[in-house]
């Protein structure tokens, strides 16, 4: 009897052996975050200052608050800065197809995104990107 149960455990064994070594892997997940390349101004609070400094949040997000706070410290009057939290501005994030917070964005006058980083940022490296961007000619870098 217990040479029955052995080999009903080894023949079981050898089947699920089987059956993990053609099992396909899972696809690798694929990402489609993307920045915009273009915003209305008129979505945006405003929209009559030369530059606007766009941070796509979540108010659940601890490296969003972070990025808004550095982003904020940037207004001025030719800088418009908007902190556009998820929850309540969840049509802004739909229009724009934002599906990763933070989202970073620093675009001209007409809307043209001229700068945009997913995920954290620095305080330099943010303020270096509005330089370049109101002043393409202090850096050789594009904006």
């Amino acid at each position: 009897m217990q040479k029955v149960i052995a080999s009903a455990i080894l023949l079981i064994a050898a089947m699920l052996s089987l059956i993990v070594r053609r099992r396909k892997p899972d696809a690798p997940s694929q990402t489609s975050h993307v920045v915009p390349q273009q915003l209305s101004r008129k979505d945006f609070e405003s929209d009559q200052k030369p530059w606007l400094l766009a941070v796509f949040t979540s108010s659940t997000c601890d490296a969003c608050q972070d990025v808004a706070a550095k982003a904020k410290v940037l207004a001025s009057k030719d800088v418009a800065v908007q902190i556009i939290d998820y929850l309540d501005r969840r049509e802004l994030h739909a229009r724009y197809s934002i599906d990763a917070v933070p989202t970073t964005v620093i675009a001209d006058h007409l809307g043209v995104v001229k700068y945009g980083v997913l995920g954290p940022i620095t305080a330099t490296d943010l303020w270096a990107a509005m330089a370049r961007c109101r002043d393409p000619q202090t850096s050789t870098e594009p904006c």
